[in-house]
């Protein structure tokens, strides 16, 4: 009792005790959430809502096969020079420097400069380009580097070592426009030969010559460094890589005819000018 009487004075300083509030009840009409659904997860500071101004790496991808021989489209899609003739919403396309010389004596472009202009902005920028002859071509910028095995790539080699470091085979030099591209052209030979014939049941079947085709396929793998650039193009990167396959195949028509069904030397000799 003596202790209970010394403490009273301690709670009267103190005030009255609030009494417990009661959790209020549900509305009748809306969903019941659990409270520990209302609980951030530990570890996770994803936003509420994402910004609009964010800009990821994207992928697009083209393919189609083309009744041209794969050497002669390999020639096109390594005439970097003339891009700007065809590929879209490029307005110049310069080469700055090229290979040594391969085993069959060609140099092939090294590093090259294109001005691009979309919704009323151009900018330009420097990719690094590297050409396995009749087979790839592929075009590095910002922080994306090649995916081509250095022992293809003997003719970009700084010097005559046998061994390459990443050195040697430089990445993209400017960045202005992309923080991360690649793009890769790659054709692959897809003979075609057409079924046999007949004309009547009485007569042999009649056998028709197999004609040259190429799988061309194209990647582009890229992220914007002005996260503007990426809300401006949304609508239209998305169909960029069919776009860029449309106008290359409309190029190959233009440059080596009408698809060639008999002799393709002369095909094959037309493409091989282009490249020095």
């Amino acid at each position: 009792m003596r202790g209970i009487a010394a403490a009273l004075p301690l709670l009267r300083r103190l005030g009255p005790v609030a009494p417990k509030q009661a959790c209020p009840r549900p509305h009748p009409l809306l969903p019941h959430v659990p409270e520990r659904a209302l609980r951030p997860r530990p570890g996770s500071r994803r936003p509420f809502v994402s910004s609009p101004w964010s800009s990821d790496t994207q992928t697009l991808h083209a393919s189609r096969v083309l009744s041209y021989p794969s050497s002669a489209l390999f020639h096109i899609i390594a005439d970097v020079q003339s891009y700007s003739s065809f590929v879209p919403y490029c307005q110049e396309s310069k080469v700055t420097s090229w290979s040594a010389q391969d085993d069959s004596g060609k140099r092939w472009p090294k590093e090259a400069q294109l001005r691009v202009g979309w919704a009323g902005v151009e900018e330009q920028f420097t990719s690094a380009v590297y050409c396995v002859p009749d087979s790839v071509v592929e075009a590095v910028g910002g922080e994306a580097e090649p995916t081509i095995p250095p022992r293809q790539l003997s003719h970009y080699a700084e010097s005559s070592a046998a061994s390459h470091s990443s050195d040697t085979l430089r990445r993209g030099s400017d960045g202005s426009v992309f923080k991360y591209l690649l793009t890769r052209w790659s054709v692959n030979p897809f003979p075609f030969k057409p079924p046999p014939q007949e004309s009547s049941p009485q007569e042999a079947h009649t056998t028709l010559p197999s004609r040259e085709q190429t799988d061309v396929s194209l990647v582009i793998e890229f992220q914007f460094s002005n996260p503007v650039y990426a809300t401006m193009s949304k609508a239209v990167a998305p169909k960029v890589a069919g776009m860029m396959m449309e106008a290359f195949e409309n190029r190959a028509r233009a440059v080596l005819g009408e698809p060639a069904t008999g002799d393709t030397k002369q095909v094959s000799d037309e493409a091989g000018r282009l490249v020095s």
